[in-house]
């Protein structure tokens, strides 16, 4: 009878049918580590490794853990990699997919607070810190705007476009007309550069100029446009750009 657990079944595959699992107790210490000592008991692929223990349980997860910070290069790249390229790491199923993805989408929660909370001028790090962890590590280019209220509050964190490796579209006009209709007093634009490199291209400066122009004759103030790379970030307002 084939196995009814797809993960356990690529597992398998990954391990050899016919090995056993010897680490009931290497799991149990490093369970001991994490609560006695904290994240910082446990190595990056140990982090890993025992969440993957948690999906497929009958089953040593340390090579599936290795490989998989061998093949995205760091444990923030694995855990913001989008989900279609891990499963494509062999062992990797829906279940342990899911799991790593759990980690991000209740990391970001915990880093979003203080910009969900607080006037976002006054907690800007905490954004930047947010933006970083959702996005750096993406591999196709996103494109979001941040609506604010007079108060500089976060009104709506809108995904607007998703596009290739390289490019994903963004329109002046409808930037402009969402921001009418939510009643936002400011937005900052976001995007993500999936080579890397958060230096703006000559589209990204001409493409703020317009939807700065367009808003300021309409009263939307446009705060910033951050660029969102592996290296780091780019702030249009601090390079003097807007």
């Amino acid at each position: 009878m084939p196995d009814l657990d797809p993960d356990l079944d690529n597992a398998k595959k990954l391990n050899g049918k016919s090995k056993t699992h010897h680490g009931e107790g290497h799991r149990a210490r490093l369970r001991e580590r994490l609560l006695e000592g904290g994240s910082n008991a446990l190595l990056d692929h140990e982090l890993i490794e025992y969440l993957l223990s948690l999906a497929i349980r009958r089953r040593d997860m340390k090579p599936l853990a290795k490989e998989l910070i061998d093949t995205f290069g760091s444990l923030s790249a694995v855990l913001t990699a989008d989900g279609e390229s891990i499963k494509k790491v062999p062992g990797m199923g829906e279940t342990s997919t899911a799991a790593i993805k759990i980690v991000q989408a209740a990391a970001l929660r915990l880093i979003s607070e203080p910009v969900r909370d607080q006037p976002i001028l006054t907690s800007w790090q905490a954004l930047l810190d947010y933006l970083r962890a959702d996005m750096a590590h993406l591999v196709h280019e996103r494109v979001r705007v941040l609506h604010l209220n007079s108060k500089n509050r976060l009104i709506r964190d809108e995904l607007v476009s998703e596009g290739s490796i390289d490019q994903a579209a963004i329109y002046t006009r409808e930037v402009i007309k969402r921001a009418l209709e939510l009643g936002s007093a400011a937005i900052i634009l976001v995007h993500n550069h999936p080579s890397g490199d958060s230096a703006p291209s000559r589209q990204d400066i001409a493409i703020t100029k317009d939807i700065c122009d367009a808003g300021r004759k309409l009263g939307i103030a446009v705060h910033d446009h951050i660029i969102i790379g592996k290296d780091g970030h780019t702030s249009f307002r601090s390079k003097g750009l807007i």
